[in-house]
């Protein structure tokens, strides 16, 4: 149970912070600042993660969603946390390295983070746009 509820706390936290980039105030007079630039790299951390703690969560529960060089992943807690976030890294950030791969549900699960982490900075840059035509 404790495992659902971290999870839900994830998929929550994906949740606001693509809500908070999507409505962000926008500093008048600058078509981008530093405070948007600090807003959209908190929201990525957030997302990462929320993701990260997504894999972990499963591999812990004995649900197989990484696997290393073909194999599952047999290794310690922080070795874990590790791989799991450098997994939800290049995934978000769509580098994808192939050297850990999803299995099962993961494969899911990476499917929606390369989606959230291949759309925002689209979704940041129109709603910049579009905040700045209204503006003028």
């Amino acid at each position: 149970m404790v495992w659902f509820a971290l999870l839900t706390i994830a998929a929550i936290a994906v949740f606001k912070s693509v809500r908070i980039l999507l409505a962000s105030a926008r500093m008048p007079g600058r078509f981008f600042s530093f405070h948007n630039l600090l807003l959209l790299c908190s929201i990525y951390t957030t997302v990462l993660i929320a993701f990260g703690i997504s894999y972990l969560m499963l591999e812990e529960m004995g649900l197989p969603v990484l696997e290393e060089d073909g194999k599952d992943l047999n290794i310690h807690s922080f070795q874990m946390i590790e791989v799991c976030m450098y997994f939800s890294a290049i995934t978000l950030l769509s580098v994808g390295y192939g050297d850990i791969t999803p299995v099962g549900i993961g494969r899911w699960i990476a499917i929606v983070e390369a989606l959230v982490g291949y759309t925002m900075p689209a979704a940041f840059l129109v709603h910049t746009v579009i905040e700045n035509e209204k503006r003028n």
